[in-house]
């Protein structure tokens, strides 16, 4: 019988995990579903321990080549029309791919679904609960377009995914970025929509050591090149208006930059600062923000906790509308 779900698992030297990671995936009951865990080089006896699970576990040996091509790998073998994610760390909670499944069942215009997320681990500190607070109050579609460009907005082990819909935007791709997150951005390049459900659907374990917090793909400088590269043609495409950033700190100055290896140069830029403001910032003019008018399109991109909701609420209060005439990019 064909699966409702292929659940992709990619696991590497995850011996200690793996078997709570597995069991609360196959826990869940009211779901047709299959398990592709991707052995991704392990030397600790991992892959023994998924293959005690028998049927429905089928173990691939995915070469050590990390996590994007072990993604594809799993991909290619998945028989349902529905793939959902999980990492060999993580713990499902009941009720969840069901929850998913119907969600994306009565939403044809939505290609991923993921859920709110608890994080827990040593590695779990004021910084990433700040994260996982702003990603759990992201839920409609609506909200996950517009928070695009600041950071992922899904936890990528807590969803599940469109399998056509992943096919048209040529599924994970391998590169000095996170893979995740430059899947969202093409999917919603692509006109796809991207949503939660309303409960949380996974325990998502954090140790200081993982790759989140010391691989450079996931790093400032490559997190600022991978959005500026997606954001460069929703700025071109405003080709008649006056481009503007409201900021002129390091962030901005930093998004700017990388904007002009795009063929983007900012005409002014806003900040609060009196300071600031009447001096240069890359070689425009710094401007107060009751200079902006009607034919500025503003990115928004400052660093400061709490800045950007002062600044959408400043804009949205001032008539402007979101994205269509701002968009937060930090």
């Amino acid at each position: 019988m064909t699966p409702d779900v292929s659940v992709l698992l990619p696991f590497r030297d995850a011996a200690e995990t793996l078997a709570e990671a597995l069991d609360s995936i196959l826990a869940e009951s009211d779901v047709r579903l299959e398990v592709l865990a991707v052995d991704d080089g392990s030397t600790d006896g991992s892959a023994a321990i998924a293959r005690r699970f028998g049927a429905p576990v089928r173990v691939l040996e995915g070469g050590g080549r990390g996590i994007a091509h072990a993604l594809e790998l799993a991909r290619g073998q998945a028989r349902a029309p529905f793939l959902a994610r999980m990492d060999a760390d993580d713990v499902g909670l009941p009720g969840r791919l069901a929850a998913q499944l119907d969600l994306l069942t009565r939403a044809p215009e939505l290609a991923v679904v993921g859920g709110r997320v608890e994080a827990f681990g040593e590695g779990v500190g004021e910084g990433w609960l700040r994260y996982v607070a702003w990603q759990n109050g992201l839920l409609t579609a609506a909200e996950h377009l517009r928070d695009r460009f600041v950071e992922a907005t899904l936890c990528h082990p807590s969803t599940m995914l469109r399998a056509a819909a992943l096919v048209s935007v040529g599924g994970w791709r391998d590169g000095g970025f996170a893979e995740d997150w430059d899947l969202w951005l093409r999917l919603h390049a692509a006109g796809f929509g991207l949503a939660k459900v309303e409960r949380t659907v996974l325990r998502w374990r954090h140790r200081a050591g993982r790759a989140t917090f010391t691989d450079a793909r996931y790093g400032e400088e490559a997190h600022r090149a991978l959005r500026a590269r997606h954001l460069a043609p929703v700025l071109h495409a405003q080709s008649t208006r006056r481009l503007t950033m409201w900021g002129a700190g390091p962030v901005a100055r930093r998004l700017a930059r990388e904007l002009e290896g795009h063929g983007l140069r900012f005409a002014r830029f806003v900040d609060i600062d009196p300071r600031r403001v009447g001096g240069v910032c890359r070689g425009a003019p710094i401007i107060e923000p009751a200079a902006l008018s009607g034919d500025d399109f503003v990115v928004v991109a400052v660093g400061a906790r709490g800045a950007r909701a002062e600044i959408r609420a400043h804009l949205l209060g001032r008539g402007y509308r979101e994205p269509h005439d701002f968009v937060c990019a930090a």
